[in-house]
């Protein structure tokens, strides 16, 4: 009879390492958003990385090496056993041979695709061994510190070098791999650097004299490197054949898409190219699959406003809209609200534009403007596959809209965005579209908008003992609400990159319609009418979730000031 594994959650209670509540809710949110169960329980900080690495082991009935204590017989290993590619790509570490068996440390026993690819690039049997991802990590980087040069070696050395130099006419070898010409080097190497800081955005930007490298990070721009201006063409040019563009092509926007492996992550990037003054700029959006299924839990959610959005999501038909600007988390909030109903009983689309993630069990359409795909036309043929659920990326004019609205009102639970600052803003902004009042009265059933805001760096906040009077003033602080309370300040080490911030959260304002808020739309209400009323039956304001997070220790009052820009909030 066949050894029946344990389950991962069974073995961890043994271990006496979660108690049996946390593991049965760590199923559920797997089961739910897709992850597995151990990365659940690590996200969610219910279980440490060496105690999750001890029960993969246990259950897989592999080897357990803790690479920190046991840092001499990693020392001794002879790293010429595994090519570097491969080291680098699956984040494994050989140990010898043993029994005519190579020794190979993991990460992940579940990750079949790399077990595989070792076997058929190796040959030979293989014994496996178990370590945390972590310290295999930081031991790979060290293995091959002495070989990665760094960028701003990399870019001190062209500087020097004349010879790289465009010269008209001349035919360049930009197409070459990643080892085999500086330019591919340095490009990859900027964007390996972005993918580690957790940058979402990388921007190069053609000045007069330079070309300007910045990343995104926790939504702030940050310069990276002032790379000379020789060099402009090649590297834009590397770019645009990475994304599949044409290089030939710099008097239109263009947009392409690159698929690189970082780390032993494969991560998706959406390339746009903008033609300027100065040369085109591209910028790349960094999409991690991972970032779009931390479930809704975790986006920031005080515990009366998820209790809320659970509720709203649950309805059978009406329209849900997200609002704010670009860059504020809305695709994230409405994946993590589909990720919740994904469920077989539920027939889910989306219509997309573009289509940035995908999730199994979720019907995806792209939209595509030169063909004559549109949203409207998309939402026309959904409706004829019988969904429960339809997610419109954006509502842009009066026709998506109305096709929305009919479909909320014969049935359907519509998810949408919309580009206004606050969620009472919105109504008015769908009668501005041309939308019938009694239309949008009826079929809205929430609204929230929502900003993201950066996280204090665990590693060196620290308590804040004469706080900015400034900013205290204006987020409208009454010392009663002070009272007792510890507001910290961002300070900045290693682990944040200076910056005192790692990781961002969402501050939310939702407005539940209720028969007072749909009387205010029908007779064309004005938008502070309407956030009057809001407010009236408890719907907090950006700015009140805002203040919330201050005093739970989350972010600062400067952060919570520049992200809601109170000199234009109404505090009526």
């Amino acid at each position: 009879m066949p050894h029946q594994r344990k389950e991962l959650t069974q073995i961890l209670i043994e271990m006496g390492a979660v108690d049996r509540a946390a593991a049965a809710q760590a199923r559920e949110q797997a089961r739910k958003i897709g992850k597995p169960v151990e990365q659940v329980l690590l996200d969610t900080q219910k279980a440490s990385e060496e105690n999750l690495t001890k029960a993969l082991a246990i259950q897989n009935d592999l080897e357990y090496i803790d690479i920190e204590v046991n840092k001499e017989l990693l020392a001794t290993a002879d790293y010429r056993l595994l090519p570097a590619d491969l080291i680098k790509r699956h984040q494994v570490l050989p140990l010898g041979t043993k029994n005519g068996r190579l020794r190979i440390v993991v990460g992940d026993p579940n990750d079949l695709e790399a077990l595989e690819a070792l076997r058929f690039r190796l040959n030979q049997p293989l014994e496996i061994c178990l370590a945390q991802k972590s310290q295999i990590k930081k031991h790979v980087s060290r293995l091959f510190a002495e070989e990665q040069k760094s960028i701003d070696e990399m870019v001190r050395r062209m500087s020097l070098d004349t010879t790289i130099d465009v010269v008209p006419g001349a035919t360049i070898d930009i197409t070459a791999r990643g080892g085999e010409a500086p330019i591919n080097r340095l490009v990859d190497a900027l964007i390996t650097e972005a993918v580690k800081t957790r940058a979402s955005d990388i921007h190069v930007e053609p000045m007069k004299d330079r070309v300007r490298v910045r990343y995104r990070i926790d939504g702030v721009c940050q310069l990276r490197e002032d790379l000379r201006k020789q060099l402009q063409s090649r590297v834009i040019a590397r770019l645009k054949i990475m994304a599949g563009m044409d290089i030939a092509e710099k008097r239109l926007p263009q947009d392409g898409r690159i698929r690189m492996n970082v780390d032993g992550t494969d991560i998706d990037f959406r390339v746009s190219a903008l033609p300027g003054y100065h040369g085109e700029s591209l910028v790349l959006r960094i999409l991690r699959p991972d970032s779009v299924r931390i479930g809704i839990q975790h986006m920031g959610f005080e515990e009366d406003d998820y209790l809320r959005f659970r509720r709203i999501i649950s309805r059978p038909n009406g329209i849900f809209l997200v609002t704010g600007p670009t860059g504020s988390g809305k695709t994230t909030t409405l994946y993590g609200a589909l990720l919740e109903l994904n469920t077989p009983d539920r027939k889910i689309i989306t219509a997309e534009d573009p289509v940035e993630y995908n999730f199994a069990g979720i019907n995806q359409c792209q939209v595509k403007e030169q063909i004559g795909l549109t949203f409207p036309k998309i939402l026309r043929s959904m409706l004829r596959q019988a969904p429960n659920i339809i997610l419109v990326g954006e509502i842009r004019d009066r026709e998506a809209a109305e096709i929305a609205i009919q479909a909320a009102l014969t049935g359907h639970l519509v998810f949408s965005t919309l580009h206004t600052n606050d969620a009472p803003s919105a109504i008015t902004r769908l009668i501005d579209m041309g939308v019938k009042p009694f239309l949008v009265a009826s079929s809205i059933q929430a609204i929230m908008a929502q900003r993201l805001i950066r996280v204090l760096c665990e590693q060196c906040k620290q308590v804040n003992d004469h706080p900015d009077q400034k900013f205290l003033s204006l987020l409208g602080f009454s010392e009663a609400q002070l009272a007792g309370r510890t507001i910290y300040k961002a300070v900045g080490c290693e682990a944040c990159h200076k910056t005192g911030y790692h990781g961002r959260t969402g501050i939310f304002e939702l407005m539940s319609m209720n028969s007072e808020l749909r009387e205010l739309a029908f007779k064309r209400a004005s938008t502070s009418a309407i956030r009057k009323a809001a407010r009236a039956t408890g719907m907090k304001m950006l700015l009140d979730d805002g203040k919330i997070k201050v005093l739970n220790g989350v972010t600062t009052p400067e952060e919570i000031a520049r992200v809601t820009q109170v000199e234009g909030i109404a505090t009526e």
